[in-house]
């Protein structure tokens, strides 16, 4: 290896951070926003109710676990693994807990993605060119603890990253792409030294992702970094093994091509028109992969001497490389955040390797940046809650009730006690910080990561009863449930696959498609954005209008009740 390193760090600077706070840390960011709440949005529920319907189907329609429908219509994407795995866990939930049970695998997918990242950050780490420069008198970092602080490092970026927080806690295809393609970047990270379970990781990786709607990714992914892997063996015999990898690497290719033709999961979701919205990505990333980003390009940026020929480098090509793949099929598919969503790991890696790099006024920036940004939204978060809970300052009261009309705030200790205690430690965390310490290359970013996960817990604690009445489907479910009575069925037309599994679950109802009215079954239910295109075949069918009753979050977003004219109102 005859670039230079840019890495000079001492023993002392590589103590390792506290497990214990680490995994507090991660525990505090994982576990809120997957327990206490309701499905929301569109995309949530709607994942929700094809676990649903493969579990506990209703209304007649057949079940496909090979091809899962939602009132009669198909996957776009055919998303299957998470849907297999949340409709397992609905199957052995107890009644009434089928929306927390299918969130289990997501939890564990969540975990999957964070101990992913420090172990493929902790293997690259180990490469000979990623070590430090050896000092004239000893005293450099050992090369094992010198990897443990960098996989902390790593581990904190991720943690860090604005983008990570709302899309890794929804039950949706998306979170098992970023949890797969992050056990790929595993496997290929730790290739060289460990042959089986790197292999098994690939393997399971590249054929996760295919079943979970992203073929072309699992191949783009897996075929470039395995040759950036190949590439980087300078020992003639290693690279005799490496042509045995490439070997099985074919084989899993194929298995992921035959299994991708046969469930027919090919969906090309090009979007050509938005390719030259150049800017739109540039804003994107920027807040979404916020704050690694920037650490990212400094590091390309310091380590540019080995950038240069960067496939001998796979600390540097190979979460390049998984950066470059993903950053392009965001731009190719319609600048989707939950397609960039798979580039964190990549970026937070080479954020990682920017940390022995900074200099002592890069460092100081970027702690009080985090220390004033995490801090004012916080408090933001708290002087909000108080407002709903004793209308004081009254301005944020006011607010609150212009934007979410009818919602009436509850005060709950428990949540008190926990949005306290983590307020406090954030302050004993700063205290800690802006004393005089020996310096550390992960200690720049435990504001920034443990700022995020505080704002992440506070929001997802005091705000959650207010989010959970804007955001989910119930109050909408409740207000035409309140017009048409108990009921065991209702007749639908035209409305989303989200909104038709928020009246299965949540109402407990059983939807027919819209036919000549029943007697058992006298209500019908149509989405009003598309009520215009059905109004002459309802009013052909004898079908009168009820009422409508909107969703708090989208005024635009309306159920319009209809009640069958041979029935009388």
């Amino acid at each position: 290896m005859n670039q230079p390193t840019p890495s000079i760090v001492a023993q002392s600077a590589v103590r390792r951070l506290p497990r214990l706070a680490l995994i507090l840390l991660c525990a505090a960011y994982v576990l809120p926003g997957f327990w206490g709440r309701a499905p929301w949005k569109s995309k949530d529920i709607e994942s929700f109710g094809y676990m649903l319907q493969l579990a506990r189907p209703s209304g007649g329609e057949s079940v496909s676990w090979l091809k899962p429908t939602l009132l009669g219509q198909m996957d776009d994407n055919l998303t299957l693994l998470p849907y297999w795995l949340g409709a397992l866990a609905i199957r052995l939930a107890p009644a009434g807990w089928e929306d927390v049970w299918a969130r289990a695998p997501f939890v564990a997918m969540l975990v999957m993605t964070l101990a992913c990242t420090w172990y493929a950050v902790y293997a690259l780490a180990h490469h000979p060119a990623a070590q430090p420069v050896a000092f004239a008198f000893g005293g450099e970092a050992k090369p094992k603890d010198y990897a443990c602080a960098l996989a902390d490092g790593g581990l904190l970026a991720l943690l860090a990253c604005l983008g990570l927080a709302r899309l890794s806690h929804e039950t949706t295809p998306a979170l098992s792409q970023l949890s797969l393609a992050c056990l790929l970047f595993l496997g290929l990270s730790t290739l060289p030294r460990h042959r089986l379970p790197s292999g098994l990781a690939i393997a399971t990786g590249m054929l996760g992702l295919t079943l979970s709607g992203a073929p072309s990714l699992a191949l783009a992914l897996g075929i470039g970094g395995s040759w950036l892997i190949a590439v980087a063996r300078p020992d003639p015999s290693q690279r005799r093994l490496s042509m045995l990898d490439l070997g099985l690497l074919a084989l899993i290719c194929l298995l992921c091509i035959t299994t991708a033709g046969a469930l027919d999961l090919w969906r090309w979701r090009w979007v050509p028109h938005q390719m030259f919205d150049l800017h739109i990505l540039a804003k994107l990333i920027m807040w979404f992969t916020w704050p690694a980003w920037p650490l990212a390009l400094w590091s390309l940026w310091r380590w540019r001497g080995q950038l240069a020929q960067g496939w001998r480098y796979p600390h540097l090509s190979l979460p390049l490389w998984f950066a470059v793949v993903t950053i392009g099929t965001t731009w190719l598919t319609g600048l989707s955040d939950r397609a960039l969503l798979v580039s964190l790991p990549a970026i937070a890696t080479l954020a990682a390797f920017a940390l022995p790099t900074l200099r002592r006024s890069l460092s100081a920036w970027i702690d009080w940046f985090a220390l004033v940004f995490f801090s004012v939204c916080a408090l933001v978060v708290w002087v909000v809650w108080i407002a709903m809970q004793t209308g004081i300052p009254a301005q944020p009261a006011i607010n609150v009730a212009r934007l979410v009309p009818g919602f009436k705030s509850e005060f709950s200790a428990p949540t008190l006690v926990l949005a306290l205690s983590a307020t406090l430690a954030w302050f004993s965390l700063v205290k800690w910080r802006i004393g005089h310490h020996r310096t550390v290359i992960w200690k720049s970013m435990v504001l920034s990561a443990s700022g995020a996960v505080l704002c992440w817990l506070l929001v997802m604690s005091l705000w959650l009863p207010l989010l959970d009445f804007s955001r989910s489907y119930v109050t909408m479910v409740k207000k035409v449930l309140g017009v048409t009575g108990p009921v065991t069925c209702l007749q639908y037309a035209g409305i989303s696959r989200a909104q038709g599994t928020a009246f299965q679950f949540h109402g407990q109802v059983q939807l027919l498609s819209l036919q000549v009215p029943q007697e058992h079954c006298r209500w019908l239910i149509v989405d009003r954005a598309n009520l215009s295109l059905l109004s002459a075949k309802l009013h052909a069918l004898g079908w009168i209008e009820a009422a409508k009753a909107p969703r708090v979050e989208n005024r635009d977003e309306s159920i319009v009740i209809f009640k069958s004219r041979a029935t009388g109102l």
